[in-house]
C-alpha cells in the first residue's frame, strides 16, 4: 500500500514537471524565433538599401520561416507578418524605398512581442 501511494506521488511529481519544462521550452523557442526572425528582416533590410534585391529576398525568405514558430500577440504576429510579405513584394519589384518602410515597420512590430 505504501509502495502504491509513493508510485502515485511520483508520478504526479514528473508529470507535472514535464509540463513545466514544455511550457518553459516553447517559451525559449517563441523568443529564439523573435531574435531569429529580427535578425533576418534586419538583414534584408541592409541587402535592401544596398540594391541587392536577390539576397534580400533569401533574408525574407528565412524570416517568414522562422515567424512561423513564433507565439504570442496574434494580432501584433499577423501585422508583423503582413509588413515582411509587403517589404517583399516591394523588394521583388525592385521598390527599395517602400520595400525598407515595411522591413523596418515589422521589426519594429516584431521587437514589440
Amino acid at each position: 500500500m505504501k509502495k502504491s501511494i509513493l508510485n502515485f506521488i511520483l508520478a504526479v511529481f514528473l508529470g507535472a514537471s514535464s509540463m513545466i519544462v514544455c511550457a518553459e521550452i516553447a517559451v525559449l523557442s517563441s523568443a529564439e524565433s523573435i531574435t531569429k526572425t529580427i535578425s533576418n528582416v534586419e538583414n534584408a533590410l541592409v541587402e535592401v538599401n544596398k540594391g541587392d534585391f536577390s539576397n534580400a529576398n533569401q533574408q525574407i525568405r528565412a524570416a517568414r520561416a522562422s515567424a512561423e514558430h513564433i507565439t504570442g500577440d496574434k494580432a501584433i504576429i499577423k501585422l508583423a507578418n503582413d509588413s515582411v510579405k509587403e517589404g517583399q513584394a516591394h523588394s521583388k519589384a525592385g521598390n527599395a524605398a517602400e520595400a525598407a518602410k515595411s522591413l523596418n515597420e515589422s521589426i519594429k512590430l516584431y521587437k514589440s512581442l
